[in-house]
């Protein structure tokens, strides 16, 4: 299945990105430490926090199998930028963390933390980018 999304350069360095499916639109900005504001999403931190969001979707889709209850688990992703050219991304931590009132079985635990390492979005970025999966129960 393919998926056809649009950016467009709006000027001040900001882009707006339209999903072309559902009519969903973001914006970006380049980021502070390469002539940008803050005040949005990079397009590097869009990958960090895309690989936040495809861990919570996979874990969810085994959570749905094994009845589960997921609600309220979240993902904190920290991204670094390399030193070195070209720019890339060199390193994203991700802490994923489950509610107290969630009880897992180590099995469980297996399953969901099996799933979190195979996300598509961890399988595509760069293989000598460092990701770090950290699992706080």
């Amino acid at each position: 299945m393919s998926v056809k999304c649009t950016a467009t350069y709006e000027g001040g360095l900001i882009c707006n990105v339209l999903h072309e499916q559902s009519g969903s639109m973001i914006q970006t900005e380049a980021p502070l430490d390469n002539k940008g504001k803050g005040t949005k999403f990079s397009p590097t931190d869009l990958v960090a926090s895309a690989l936040g969001a495809c861990i919570l979707t996979i874990m969810g889709i085994v959570a749905d199998n094994e009845n589960i209850d997921m609600k309220g688990v979240k993902v904190e992703v920290t991204k670094e930028m390399s030193k070195d050219m070209p720019r890339r991304i060199s390193k994203i931590d991700a802490n994923i963390i489950f509610p107290e009132n969630i009880n897992l079985t180590d099995v469980q635990k297996k399953k969901l933390e099996a799933a979190a390492k195979g996300c598509p979005v961890k399988a595509t970025i760069r293989q000598d980018t460092e990701i770090n999966l950290n699992f706080v129960y």
